[in-house]
């Protein structure tokens, strides 16, 4: 168990960083930091910087769907032409030119529509896909305690929900709106062209539409910002209810937790209906302008034919045209619904891509020349850790460690123990960089020159390890992607996996992980240690990586461990006792302070906790080679003291 406390509720922010992003902190319904999410002048210039590497396609896309777009204005001039020589009442064989260029139009507009759209999704999709890759990045490299105080359902939602919204703008709503405003656009040009007098009323519509749109942007952008927020908070809360199953059927909390979750909903469903009466509202309005302005259209039209101005034919066009445009003015307010649920989606990823990669801390100037320096793959000197004054608190007010002091000699294996919730996992964590301390330094110095493979000075394994999808071999080679099969099979030696591995029904070829080959705990974690072999950092931290073994495996993976740190710098969380006596020493900590350190025997003659720990462990086991049956003395842990 991780002496971590639970997922920190912390108030919002009082004011937006300076990058550009602006954070949706404000009064989240279950107290959380959110992660942050980008201005809308940030969301746009985002854009803009994505779309630039593709200008060329950028710029095929718009000019065919242009012209696609202006072919298919030239249907109303010639139904208005077919009008006329009705009214004129002229030979039935002059209908067949217009007939014959209505047919050429329509296969024209048919083949650059197509051709359009298929240029627009392709530029779409190659920036959706450019995103993904940035916030998959970024998201990634997140400080965990970032991602703690925001809780998972905020990153969940982003990277389901908001990926599929803005996805789905991409492939359907972007091609469309282009093609709709284009449509807008050409149209009342075309309309112009006509009679400058249908062009006029035209515009009557324009004022009801441009306060209507403006109405629904000013209405909707926060409303599906706050919906976006309220989603990730049900989706939050799921996790934690489901996550936390067993303890809530435990203490009988259904009901309380039922409650949480249907609160949560209730919050969603509650903003969706509003958004629905929103739209509702939008286009009743829209409605208005359409009556209004086609009126206006055909009022002019009777009064132009009966000035003579224009032929019944031109009158006839105008109003096809203004009519035309229901469709993609709707079109275009119809998307602008997508659109502005997309940009909210958008602005929270953006706001992600955007976190900058932590730093690693730079060493003081006049250590720079020996500090930080790769060892070679085949030195294995270890490297030398140094903790100086660390004090750190998941949440303020609350500190987990207090001014803890710790050298780690080069090649020195220390075991840290000490009762559950005395800060071991906290600290093996800061030395191995996952969280940055709230004071105090953690500096990693290293006495080899030459390159090390992965280049990663500290490696932590854990209890809780992945294994992907995907053949032994590639799992094995996240480690290091150069790794031959012979060093693979070389690493796996080393921790004992080697016979099981060969058996597997392909070998190293075999897929395991999800819906692959199956590996019991044990294989699991000798599957980790094999990739800290193949990482080969100078410093190791182990963090009860032989935890999860069982009785059955624990001496095994214990051999397989020692193996794997050999000739590394190594601090071990103890989980078993043996590992304590067998390191060269032993830090104990307490309500976290370090409170005692020393050997085996020095600590066991100082009559302090450690001697209390292992008096209490050993008081389970007879000698090293004969167990009593009523003992488990492998399933002992310190966590039962």
């Amino acid at each position: 168990m991780s002496d971590s406390p639970d997922t920190p509720n912390t108030g919002p922010t009082d004011a937006a960083p300076d990058d550009g992003s602006a954070r949706d902190f404000g009064p989240d319904p279950v107290g959380r930091e959110l992660l942050p999410t980008a201005t809308p002048a940030r969301t746009r210039a985002a854009v803009r910087e994505l779309v630039r590497p593709c200008r060329g396609l950028a710029v095929a896309g718009f000019a065919t769907m242009t012209a696609a777009t202006g072919v298919g204005l030239l249907v109303q001039p010639l139904l208005g032409r077919i009008v006329d020589i009705v009214a004129d009442h002229r030979p039935p064989g002059d209908i067949t030119l217009p007939v014959v260029l209505l047919v050429l139009v329509a296969l024209a507009q048919g083949a650059t529509t197509a051709l359009g759209l298929s240029l627009v999704s392709r530029l779409g999709e190659t920036v959706l896909a450019r995103l993904r890759e940035r916030f998959v990045e970024k998201a990634l490299r997140l400080p965990l305690e970032q991602v703690e105080k925001a809780g998972a359902g905020d990153l969940t939602a982003r990277v389901t929900r908001d990926v599929s919204v803005v996805g789905e703008a991409v492939r359907d709503a972007l091609p469309e709106l282009a093609r709709s405003l284009l449509a807008i656009a050409l149209t009342l040009a075309a309309m112009a062209a006509l009679d400058w007098r249908f062009f006029l009323a035209t515009l009557i519509a324009v004022p009801v539409q441009a306060s209507t749109a403006r109405w629904y942007v000013r209405n909707a952008v926060p409303l599906y910002a706050r919906q976006r927020i309220a989603t990730g908070s049900q989706q939050q809360q799921l996790l934690d209810t489901i996550a936390g199953a067993g303890t809530v059927r435990a203490f009988r909390l259904e009901e309380e937790h039922t409650e949480r979750v249907t609160r949560r909903s209730s919050a969603a469903v509650e903003l969706t209906l509003r958004g629905v009466r929103l739209v509702l509202d939008f286009y009743n309005r829209l409605h208005i302008a359409e009556y209004a302005g086609l009126a206006a259209v055909l009022v002019t039209g009777f009064l132009l034919v009966r000035g003579g101005s224009v032929s019944i034919g031109t009158a006839t066009a105008a109003a096809l045209y203004f009519h035309s445009l229901f469709t993609p003015v709707n079109a275009a307010l119809v998307l602008l619904d997508d659109a502005q649920s997309a940009t909210a989606a958008l602005a929270r990823l953006v706001g992600v891509a955007d976190q900058p990669s932590p730093e690693p801390e730079k060493p003081e100037p006049e250590k720079q020349a020996h500090e930080s320096q790769p060892l070679p793959r085949t030195a294995k000197a270890g490297g030398t850790v140094t903790v100086t004054g660390i004090h750190h608190a998941y949440e303020p007010g609350r500190p987990v460690l207090h001014d803890v002091d710790l050298t780690l000699r080069a090649g020195e294996r220390v075991a840290l123990v000490g009762p559950s919730g005395a800060g071991k996992t906290t600290l093996a964590k800061l030395i191995a960089g996952v969280h940055r301390p709230t004071a105090g330094s953690v500096r990693v110095t290293t006495n080899g020159t030459g390159e090390s493979g992965a280049g990663v000075p500290v490696a932590l394994v854990t209890q809780e390890t992945h294994v992907f999808a995907g053949p032994l071999a590639d799992d094995l080679r996240l480690a290091r992607a150069d790794a031959t099969d012979d060093e693979l099979r070389t690493a796996l030696t080393a921790v004992a996996a080697l016979d099981w591995a060969e058996t597997l029904p392909e070998g190293l070829d075999t897929v395991v992980g999800e819906g692959g080959h199956g590996l019991t705990s044990a294989q699991v974690q000798q599957l980790a240690l094999a990739r800290l072999v193949l990482a080969d950092p100078p410093v190791a931290v182990l963090d009860e990586a032989t935890a999860e073994a069982g009785s059955t495996g624990a001496r095994l993976l214990e051999q397989a461990a020692d193996r794997a740190v050999d000739g590394r710098t190594a601090l071990v969380v103890a989980h078993r006792l043996t590992q304590a006596a067998t390191a060269d020493r032993i830090v104990v900590m307490d309500c976290g302070r370090i409170v005692e350190s020393g050997t085996h025997d020095e600590l066991c003659a100082a009559a302090g906790i450690y001697a209390s720990l292992w008096e209490a462990w050993s008081g389970t086991r007879t000698t090293a080679d004969e167990t009593p049956t009523h003992h488990r003395p492998d399933t002992t842990t310190l966590k039962d003291h």
